[in-house]
Parts: C-alpha cells; structure tokens; sequence
C-alpha cells in the first residue's frame, strides 16, 4: 500500500503526551480519530514521542493506506478538524520503504529558560522560569562534554531492556534577550534526555555543580547524579532531519 508522511505542529499542554493511550487525550489519538473521520482507521509511526506538555514545531508522521489520498486536501481537512491545537501544515505521498521513526537520521530540540527577577505570564507554557542568575559560559561547558556517543544513563529514565547508549552530535545554549536556549540534536533521544540535560545544566548555571564535571556524570550511570528532570513544558521538539 502506499505510504504517505505528514508534517505537523503542536501545543503539548492539553494533552498526555503524544502516544496513544486509552482513557486519556493524546496528539497520536486525536490525530488516528482524525484521519478515521477523513480517510479510514489507520496505524500511525512518529519520529519521536513527546511527554505530556512537551511541544513540536515539526513532528513527523507516516501511516500506510490503500485508500486514495489527495495530500493538500488531507492536511487541510485533519487541519480544519485539529486546529488550533494541532496542524499539519504539509502532507506527502513518501516512499514505500519510508518510516518517520526509523528512517529519520536526525531529531532537534530546544528548551526553552526564562531567566529573570520575574515570571512572564505570556510566556509560561513554554518557558521554565528560573529565578537565580545563570552562567552561560559554565553551562556551554558542561554540555560540550555531551557531543558523541555515550551511555546516558544518568541522564534517562530507564525502560526495562532499552538501551541508553545516545549519539548526541551538538549541543548548546544562547541567550536571546533574557531567554536562555538549549538547542540539541542527536540521532535519537532516550526518555527524559533532554529535559535531564536541561535539569543538569541549570544547576551547573547557578554554581552548584562543576561544569567539567559532566563525565563523571556519565560514567557513574546514576540519575540521581543528573539532578532529575525540567518541566515538559519549556521542551519543543524543533526538527526532524531524513
């Protein structure tokens, strides 16, 4: 059958995360709800699960359907029934080998600090705001030492049997204008990864770890050494690379 890709936005904070689940609202359910009213109940594949909260810029979909599909007619009309939560800005026929999950070569993510005196009530679903004064020099330092491949087992939360051993190939925070920015790219991202990343770092950022610490981090496999987790809600999945 052929296989068609959809590329899509969303606003994670009213939804459980993106993976389907039973008895609670997700972005993979209201999607499959959707393209059963437009086309026909189809099985969907995506290029990364998000949390609960976490948003996307691009998220990557693809599904397999022998029904006959007009792209731009298909992304208008899951558009029309999803938004403004979710939009699929651009849908595809894609080869038939194509698999948004394994056939992407590159996932990107921003996080998101507000780093002020103050909160911002425009910017609280998609900001953590961290009081404390930040060092950006200290945390460049300690996320350089992420790039390649590890064992990022202190930076994830376990699955029974999943590997977390990660290719990180760049990492690094700016600052614009008072909102200081992890951008993270990697060839895939175990659970929490980069929200431990975030967690990590903000510590190093107010003095309280030492920034040429993060291999021992590494090497001790122990998420206690990681300071847990930032909010889902500062995360965006930014892009997924093919």
């Amino acid at each position: 059958m052929p296989t068609y890709r959809l590329d899509l936005s969303y606003d994670g904070s009213g939804f459980h995360g993106y993976a389907r689940q039973p008895t609670v609202r997700t972005v993979q359910g209201e999607l499959e709800a959707a393209l059963a009213r437009v086309l026909e109940p189809v099985d969907t594949v995506v290029a990364g699960r998000t949390d609960a909260g976490v948003h996307a810029r691009q998220q990557v979909v693809s599904f397999s359907t022998g029904k006959p599909v007009d792209p731009d007619r298909l992304a208008r009309s899951l558009t029309k029934l999803l938004a403004p939560e979710i939009v699929v800005y651009a849908a595809e026929r894609a080869p038939e080998d194509f698999s948004a999950r394994f056939s992407a070569t590159r996932r990107t993510y921003r996080y998101r600090v507000l780093n002020s005196p103050h909160p911002d009530p425009l910017r609280r679903a998609t900001t953590w705001h961290v009081r404390a004064p930040l060092d950006l020099v200290a945390m460049n330092r300690a996320v350089g030492h992420l790039v390649g491949e590890h064992d990022f087992a202190s930076f994830c939360r376990r699955r029974e049997g999943a590997s977390t051993v990660r290719t990180v190939l760049s990492a690094s925070w700016s600052d614009r204008s008072g909102i200081l920015e992890l951008e993270i790219a990697g060839t895939a991202f175990c659970h929490q990864m980069v929200r431990s990343v975030v967690a990590f770092s903000v510590e190093v950022g107010r003095g309280r770890i030492e920034p040429d610490s993060t291999p021992q981090v590494l090497r001790a496999r122990d998420r206690n050494r990681a300071r847990g987790a930032a909010p889902p809600h500062g995360l965006v999945l930014w892009h997924v690379d093919y």
